[in-house]
Order: C-alpha cells, then sequence, then structure tokens
C-alpha cells in the first residue's frame, strides 16, 4: 500500500482579524447614478464583466474583466461604465483590516485572470451564501474571506500586504509617545517605520487618521511647542535652543517657527519681555 505523508508547516501567518459586513452585486445601467465618497471600512471590487474606470481620490483609472479593486477605509471614490461594456463587479464590505501595496497605502487595483478559479471562486460563494441564508452561512462566509484574503495576497504580483486596523491605534499611541520623549533626536520616517513594524506609507496614513496630521508635521509641532517655551522661560539663544529640540540648522529653525507662530524666534522673546 502506498502511503504519502505531507508535514503542513508553521508559515507564522497571524491570525486575520477581518469581519465581513456585506456583499453585494450590481450591474451598471444608464440610470446607474454614483457620486465620490467613503466608507469607514475597506471594500474589495471584483469585476465580473464590462469596463469602466474607476475614481479614487484624485486618480483615475480603467478597469476591465478580472480586475481587483482595493479601496481602504475613509477613501474617496466612485465608479463608472462604458455603456457598450457595462460594468457587472461583486463588491465585500470588510472592517477591521486594511490591504496596501508598497506603492499606494489608500488603494490598488490588481488582475487575477490568471487566477480566477480561486479567487472568483470564493468571491460567488460568499455571494451564494449570503443570499441563501442557510444554517450558519455567516460562519462559512467570514471562514471563505479569509481563505479569499490569503489567496489575493499570494497571488498579487505586486508585494501586498495586510494589516489589522485594530492595532493602529495603539502603534499609533505608541509612535507619538516616542516622538514626545524623543523629539530632540534625529526621527525619521524610517525609524518611526522600524520601531512600529509597519510599512512606512501606510504609516504616515494610519498616524494621520489618528492625530489628525503626519507623524514628521507632528514631531516639527512638537519641536517648536518646546522652542516657544525655551524662548520665553529661559536666556538661551536662538542657535541653542534650535540645538536643543533637535533642529541643527537655525535658519530653518527660524523659518519654520516664523511659519507656525507670524513672529520671528527673536521678536516672539521680546514680545513676552514687553509684557512682564
Amino acid at each position: 500500500m502506498a502511503n504519502k505523508l505531507y508535514e503542513i508547516n508553521d508559515i507564522g501567518l497571524s491570525n486575520i482579524n477581518a469581519k465581513l459586513i456585506y456583499v453585494t452585486s450590481a450591474n451598471y445601467d444608464s440610470d446607474w447614478s454614483s457620486i465620490l465618497h467613503s466608507h469607514p471600512f475597506t471594500e474589495l471590487f471584483y469585476v465580473i464583466k464590462g469596463r469602466g474606470r474607476f475614481h479614487v481620490e484624485k486618480e483615475i483609472y480603467d478597469v476591465k474583466e478580472d480586475d481587483l479593486v482595493i479601496v481602504n477605509a475613509n477613501v474617496m471614490h466612485t465608479e463608472s461604465s462604458k455603456d457598450e461594456e457595462p460594468l457587472e463587479y461583486i463588491v465585500l464590505g470588510i472592517e477591521g483590516i486594511s490591504l496596501f501595496s508598497n506603492e499606494n497605502y489608500s488603494h490598488s487595483i490588481h488582475n487575477y485572470e490568471d487566477f480566477k478559479h480561486e479567487i472568483l471562486f470564493y468571491i460567488k460563494t460568499i455571494l451564494k451564501e449570503a443570499e441563501a441564508k442557510s444554517e450558519y452561512y455567516n460562519v462559512i462566509s467570514q471562514n471563505l474571506l479569509e481563505i479569499l484574503l490569503i489567496n489575493v495576497i499570494r497571488r498579487t504580483k505586486t508585494k501586498l500586504e495586510i494589516e489589522d486596523s485594530k492595532k493602529h491605534n495603539h502603534e499609533c499611541a505608541y509612535i507619538k509617545n516616542y516622538i514626545d520623549v524623543h523629539y530632540r533626536e534625529n526621527i525619521t520616517l524610517d525609524i518611526l517605520s522600524e520601531i512600529s513594524y509597519m510599512n512606512k506609507f501606510y504609516l504616515v496614513h494610519s498616524f494621520k487618521k489618528y492625530a489628525g496630521i503626519t507623524p514628521i508635521n507632528y514631531l516639527n509641532n512638537k519641536r517648536l511647542t518646546e522652542a516657544a517655551s525655551l524662548l520665553k522661560n529661559t536666556d538661551y539663544s536662538v542657535a541653542q535652543i534650535a540645538n536643543i529640540i533637535g533642529m541643527s540648522s537655525q535658519s530653518y529653525f527660524a523659518q519654520s517657527f516664523k511659519k507656525n507662530y507670524k513672529l520671528s524666534p527673536i521678536d516672539y522673546r521680546k514680545s513676552f519681555s514687553k509684557t512682564s
């Protein structure tokens, strides 16, 4: 008797904390009206048939059969169709994750014509489960989603990564605290990416959502706030203060300070000496 045993190695892939919110199919017809909009979750659009255009932020992309459009949370987007080849697609709304490539953290487009028998199988099966709503359909759909996401990553030509959105607030809080403590040191996006284990492009996107400002702008604001305090409460020279807050260039410090406070460092100090 022939017997073959295949060991399954630990690949070290962390749990995918994605939650399927909805699945829908759409056919683009003449009375379809769509405007730029966004969602607080990620959407995947798989084009079943037809051709059209996808508008994402300020970019416009041609899309065709077997294209998968990934739009992460809070990214403005809409779609349009060509009348002679109307779009038909399936959309998945997914909460808890973001999918991004090194080229773009907000959206990306990939074609799976060579792997449609895999990718499309899972998407259509999820749709059928949602339509039928048989017993345990939600559990089956959730598990199919996780398999789909792994297949999408595996079959993508450009490097596609998955991020757990629930981790971002924790990671961004860590980065903010790190900047608050180490702002006098040389801090770059590469350093912040390394200590947070986040892709630097996605780091900027996540931190801006968290703090309303990019990490480097937050760093500069932190330095300038400290500089204002030193100008007000100490006799350090402008050159000394620039060095203390981590800005080696006195001219760049003076330029940044005036842009932020509408006064040069010297005039800012004088304004307090007059009122004291």
